[in-house]
């Protein structure tokens, strides 16, 4: 499917959308007269959210718990019967070193989130959303999906697999009404690059989230089924071309400080 997508009038569910991407989607999809419900682990950041978008509706959530997303599908299919678009946006990125100890339950915690998560995800709304006309289902990876920086080991494996599992996911669900959309960011001037990272990134500037939410909903209005912004598609290019080179370039990028025991 290549055809232009329509970005109004449409029922969007965005995890992870208290904050940066997230946020930025829900507030641009508003903008285009769309209904827009956020979820988020934390009741007073979306208390927050829900003041500075007033449109917004927001539901308490956590991906990493395969109940609440049972409970999440239950809620919202009643009170959001339309609902056709799906963003697996919730994710965590962590400045992760393996050669400190912890607990087996910390290490897995980026699986959790990022991968088991929106796969839980895709497995219990895809009966709802195949119901639908036309529907879109997008998941978001990362520039890292194609070649990892090796001081977030766990985050770049989770989002080449998501970049894996996306891919599998569009053929086996093609000629049905839902479009598989994958969106790879670069790096993002958001909370979470100016404090894990912020001494490893120095002076380094990521793009600005109101750009990459342009980017990203044009690119769906387009008809892309992979949307990769700015260095991300570099990143893309430089996997086939020359992934070494860019990997030793990542390698450089050390943990300035050690990591804190859990």
């Amino acid at each position: 499917m290549t055809d232009r997508v329509q970005l109004r009038s449409r029922t969007v569910l965005i995890t992870g959308g208290t904050s940066g991407i997230g946020r930025e989607l829900a507030r641009q999809l508003l903008e285009r007269g769309n209904t827009v419900i956020v979820t988020g682990r934390d009741a007073a950041r979306l208390a927050e959210t829900k003041a500075a978008l007033p449109g917004v509706h927001t539901i308490v959530s956590d991906v990493a718990d395969a109940a609440a997303i049972s409970a999440l599908h239950d809620e919202v299919v009643a009170r959001f019967p339309a609902l056709d678009v799906l963003i697996n946006n919730a994710g965590i990125m962590r400045n992760l070193n393996l050669n400190q100890e912890r607990s087996l339950e910390d290490v897995s915690r980026e699986i959790d989130t990022n991968l088991t998560g929106p796969v839980r995800m895709v497995q219990k709304f895809l009966p709802h959303l195949k119901a639908q006309k036309e529907s879109l289902l997008v998941n978001v990876s990362s520039g890292l999906a194609f070649i990892p920086m090796p001081i977030s080991p766990v985050y770049c494996a989770t989002k080449a697999a998501m970049h894996s599992f996306t891919q599998s996911l569009r053929v086996q669900l093609e000629g049905t009404s839902v479009r598989v959309i994958e969106l790879a960011p670069p790096g993002v001037e958001t909370p979470l690059f100016r404090g894990e990272f912020a001494e490893e990134m120095g002076s380094q500037k990521g793009m600005d989230v109101a750009v990459l939410g342009r980017h990203a909903l044009a690119g769906i209005a387009s008809g892309k089924l992979e949307i990769r912004p700015g260095l991300a598609n570099v990143l893309k290019v430089m996997s086939r071309l020359a992934p070494s080179l860019v990997f030793k370039q990542l390698a450089k990028v050390k943990q300035a400080k050690p990591a804190q025991l859990p």
